[in-house]
């Protein structure tokens, strides 16, 4: 289901919406859009980003496209709910870099009335579920699956490659590191 328009958002209620897909594939773009929606309409928002993630800008979200929104940088889950505040709409970019906390905190945060919406990674580069973007994909009211363009066929695009021999599950990095892939032409490494 995409995220709820005008017409059926839930009232008087908190939800969660998680945007999900490969690299490359818009999921800070989709991000960035809602949230800068929820500006216009003039709600108070709140964006938090992992603390690992530095590639781009310390204290901004920022897509492949350069679009950005200032942001704060959390060491752990824990922290989002104290900086939270008053907020009523709160954006987290690349949930997969935090620890399993994500999902209690996504859960309460909503119980308190918030929209929630969060962007990450949902398979790693074995293609294997990224946790703890499952859980958040279980737990959410409305998921958005972006896909990316195979840079090999040109096919719709769901698998991040890794095209380094590193063998760290977390290894941040942009083009030089990974490309989009389709099904067909993904190769998982050697385990």
């Amino acid at each position: 289901m995409t995220a709820p328009t005008a017409h059926d958002s839930p009232q008087k209620t908190g939800w969660i919406e998680v945007i999900a897909g490969c690299m490359f594939s818009g999921k800070t773009e989709e991000l960035i859009r809602r949230i800068r929606r929820a500006q216009i309409a003039r709600q108070q928002v709140a964006i938090f980003k992992p603390g690992i993630d530095d590639r781009y800008s310390p204290d901004h979200i920022v897509s492949h496209s350069e679009a950005r929104l200032l942001s704060v940088r959390v060491e752990n889950a824990a922290d989002i709910l104290r900086l939270a505040g008053d907020a009523q709409v709160v954006g987290i970019d690349e949930a997969q870099f935090f620890d399993m906390g994500i999902v209690d905190v996504a859960e309460e945060l909503a119980n308190r009335g918030k929209r929630v919406i969060i962007a990450g990674l949902d398979q790693d580069f074995r293609g294997k579920p990224f946790e703890p973007m499952p859980q958040l994909l279980a737990v959410a009211e409305y998921i958005t699956k972006t896909l990316a363009i195979c840079v090999v066929c040109g096919n719709p695009a769901d698998r991040t490659q890794r095209t380094t021999d590193a063998s760290e599950r977390v290894l941040l990095g942009e083009k030089d590191s990974y490309e989009a892939r389709c099904r067909r032409c993904f190769r998982p490494p050697k385990p």
